[in-house]
């Protein structure tokens, strides 16, 4: 039983240890605006994205860094938040701007060679009035 116990306890710790990866975050500009994106620069952390989360704050977001340009689906399974979804190119200059209903699997395509995606609360690019062309400052390259 004692050997049962230590066990299961390393199996759950270790279960823990590899769903814990932590974003790190980053200052982004656009157009004026700041904001604070986590960033998902692993297949481990692209794959978890905004998935299980009930709130995302004020001008934060989430910046997906995908290992080379290339043509690139979002969807929103296990996504509770409304989210909008810029698809960027290598040189920070979005392509396409969509929005996503929550729990759907419906992708959502880049038109062009992405480099990153950024996913702010839906809306979010069109309240500030942000479109397509507009470049994204602070990606880092």
């Amino acid at each position: 039983m004692y050997f049962l116990a230590i066990g299961l306890f390393l199996l759950l710790t270790h279960s823990d240890y590899a769903n814990s990866q932590s974003f790190s975050e980053v200052t982004l500009e656009i157009s004026g605006y700041s904001l604070t994106a986590e960033v998902a620069d692993t297949r481990t952390l692209r794959a978890q994205g905004l998935m299980y989360r009930e709130t995302l704050g004020k001008d934060k977001g989430m910046l997906f860094v995908f290992p080379r340009s290339d043509y690139y689906s979002m969807w929103m399974k296990n996504t509770y938040i409304p989210l909008s979804v810029a698809f960027i190119d290598k040189n920070g200059i979005i392509l396409n701007i969509a929005d996503m209903h929550p729990e759907t699997l419906t992708p959502h395509e880049s038109v062009g060679l992405a480099k990153y995606a950024l996913e702010m609360n839906v809306g979010w690019f069109s309240e500030k009035k942000i479109v397509e062309g507009f470049k994204v400052l602070g990606l880092g390259k």
